[in-house]
Order: structure tokens, then C-alpha cells, then sequence
């Protein structure tokens, strides 16, 4: 079977085009953070659910980071995401939450974080390739599979 490889022109405004959405997010994200930090000033009041909103925004941040780093998107951020929206959730609904909805609710945080230990499991115990040529070729030294270091030599 053979393999699809966008040429390097596309390439390039694919990745423009990213860097474009990054830059979007990132600064929707200042700005959003920005405004929620001005109420709670202005409130002179900061609760655990603003704490939650920030740390959203930071995760959203370290995200963004992470891809710019790497180039590639770890799924766990989104997790992570999703485990601290399904808390700031909680803090805000907790007095009109039925006990079978916050059940389900914290349930649904507990998969959310084996999720996460799975994942990080299995990237130690199954590395991922170190580069793109290892993927395509499927040439993915032995020591490397076994979680074992190599100097490279």
C-alpha cells in the first residue's frame, strides 16, 4: 500500500496555516484569560472555579507550546482539558446536581484519568519512533522498543 506525502509547497501552507490557528488561539486565549482576571479583580473575589477557568487556560497554553516544541500534539492535553472542565463543572453545578448526575460526572473524571495513566504506560513501555524516517520504514531499533537507552552509536 502506498503511503500519501503532501509535496513541500503544500506542506508549507499547511503549516502556515497552522501557525495561523496557533497564533488565533493563542491570543483568544490571552484575551479570554485576561478578561476573567479583570471580573475577579473587580469582584475582589476569586473562588475555586475561577482557579479551574485559569488552570484551563494554562493547559490551553502548554498545548499550544508543546506543539510549537515538537510539532506534534500530545493527547493527553486534551485530557487533562477535559478532567479540569468536568471539575470547574462540578464546583459550579454542585447545588443543582442531582447525586446520580455528580456520579456520573466524577466517573466519567476517574476514566478520563486512567485515560491518561494508560497512555503514559503505554508510551513507556511502547516508545514511540525517535524520527519520521523509523515510522515510515518501520526500522525501530530493538532497544529502543524495550524502553532500554541508546547513546546513538
Amino acid at each position: 500500500m502506498q503511503q500519501f506525502r503532501l509535496g513541500p509547497p503544500v506542506h508549507r501552507v499547511v503549516r502556515g496555516l497552522e501557525l495561523v490557528g496557533l497564533v488565533v488561539i493563542l491570543i483568544a486565549t490571552f484575551i479570554a484569560a485576561g478578561q476573567d482576571i479583570a471580573e475577579m479583580i473587580e469582584a475582589r473575589r476569586v473562588t475555586l472555579a475561577d482557579l479551574l477557568l485559569l488552570f484551563l487556560y494554562l493547559e490551553v497554553l502548554a498545548m499550544i507550546g508543546a506543539y510549537l516544541q515538537t510539532g506534534r500534539l500530545p493527547i493527553r492535553f486534551p485530557i487533562y482539558i477535559g478532567i479540569i472542565a468536568l471539575a470547574r463543572y462540578l464546583v459550579l453545578e454542585v447545588k443543582d446536581l442531582e447525586a446520580w448526575k455528580m456520579m456520573a460526572v466524577g466517573a466519567t473524571m476517574l476514566i478520563l484519568a486512567g485515560t491518561v495513566l494508560l497512555l503514559r504506560y503505554g508510551h513507556l513501555k511502547l516508545p514511540y519512533p525517535e524520527n519520521e524516517a523509523d515510522t515510515i520504514t518501520g526500522d525501530v531499533d530493538d532497544s529502543r522498543r524495550r524502553g532500554v537507552e541508546h547513546d546513538g552509536s
